[in-house]
């Protein structure tokens, strides 16, 4: 069975549902699909619409959703506390291309410029953390 090409029209309500258990908020989460969809022509691919939505999605983390980081001696509240945050991003960001998208492995591999194995480690553990972890509202906040 031949797989449909889908048009960044079609990836629409995708872009929209992944921005807002991103962020938790419609305000957000329009504002994020609107910083998307500036950056994406109607011949874009699945996986640059994707992609372009991680880009805008990681620019809008600023400083202050990272200093809600504890500050350990290994790491001060800076950079690895910003790359931290961003990897937990990239995290909940691919269990929820696999969940809501229903991505493959190696397409969710292309978006976020990461190893194979690294997705698969990260949905393992994602899909735990979701399923384990009273952080849960973290996930949608």
């Amino acid at each position: 069975m031949i797989k449909a090409k889908r048009t960044p029209l079609d990836l629409m309500d995708d872009i929209y549902s992944l921005a807002y258990w991103l962020t938790g908020s419609e305000t957000k989460a329009t504002e994020l699909v609107n910083n998307t969809y500036l950056n994406v022509d109607n011949k874009s691919s699945e996986t640059e619409v994707f992609t372009i939505f991680r880009s805008c999605y990681l620019e809008s983390i600023d400083q202050d959703d990272a200093s809600s980081l504890p500050e350990t001696p290994c790491f001060s509240k800076e950079t690895p506390g910003i790359a931290l945050f961003k990897q937990d991003a990239d995290i909940r960001l691919s269990v929820l291309l696999s969940a809501i998208s229903g991505l493959k492995h190696r397409t969710i591999s292309r978006i976020l410029g990461k190893p194979l194995t690294t997705i698969r480690i990260w949905l393992s553990e994602g899909r735990k953390s979701l399923v384990q972890d009273t952080r849960f509202g973290l996930w949608c906040c």
